[in-house]
């Protein structure tokens, strides 16, 4: 389980870093990005149900708020990058 958690901790900085140097594919970035925070939503949906302690998660009220953000990470990582603005254009 902390392969998983430290792996998904690794990919994060990878895209914050991208996020920074790849200014010229940010849109990309921001949508891969998103794709990411949704994908781990259930291993984030898992760590509440099951209780498990991860990084200062030591409760269920702490894990259940982190699912709460979720969504605003997906919706923050697609605003930033003007991934958001671009998905809208394309609907």
């Amino acid at each position: 389980m902390d392969f998983v958690v430290i792996s998904s901790g690794i990919v994060e900085i990878t895209f914050g870093l991208a996020m920074i140097f790849l200014v010229k594919h940010k849109v990309k970035v921001g949508i891969a990005l998103a794709i990411f925070y949704v994908l781990i939503f259930p291993g984030n949906i898992s760590q509440y149900t099951n209780g498990i302690d991860g990084f200062g998660l030591d409760t269920d009220l702490k894990r259940l708020i982190r699912l709460f953000f979720q969504p605003v990470l997906i919706i923050w990582a697609l605003w930033c990058t003007g991934a958001l603005k671009y998905l809208l254009k394309k609907a």
